[in-house]
């Protein structure tokens, strides 16, 4: 199987769901190449120390955004983004420029456990997959 790289992200009313979710799938995630924001990398690498996961700057303070420079430099494959649809965010103009970047570069984006999960089973039928960027001619 060829190692992915894996965002990971939640909001913090939902960061123990992410953490809980991770868990279903542990063997695989232990697989991958795993970048998560500040705060949610430190609620799972307290859950699963042994799990490698590179721990990138807090959302508010630029996570999102270097996830978003993953995404537009080709080094993420997939984005899992636990979203809080009941809370305003402050810095709710980064969770969506996340999302559409996700988009616009074709990567696939789970923002709940049924999407995240049905994710997990594709990737784990295909090993091989390789996501393609579609063309944005206009």
């Amino acid at each position: 199987m060829k190692p992915l790289s894996i965002g990971l992200v939640a909001h913090d009313a939902k960061k123990k769901l992410l953490v809980d979710w991770i868990g279903d799938y542990l063997p695989y995630f232990r697989q991958h190449n795993l970048y998560a924001t500040g705060t949610t990398g430190s609620h799972i690498l307290e859950a699963y120390p042994d799990l490698s996961l590179t721990r990138l700057k807090s959302g508010p303070l630029g996570g999102d955004q270097q996830l978003g420079s993953m995404i537009c430099t080709d080094k993420l494959d997939m984005l899992i983004f636990f979203t809080d649809a009941l809370t305003p965010m402050p810095h709710d103009v980064d969770v969506k420029a996340l999302i559409r970047l996700s988009t616009l570069y074709n990567i696939p984006i789970a923002c709940n456990t049924a999407t995240a999960s049905l994710l997990m089973q594709a990737v784990l039928i295909d090993n091989d997959y390789d996501h393609q960027l579609e063309d944005q001619d206009h």
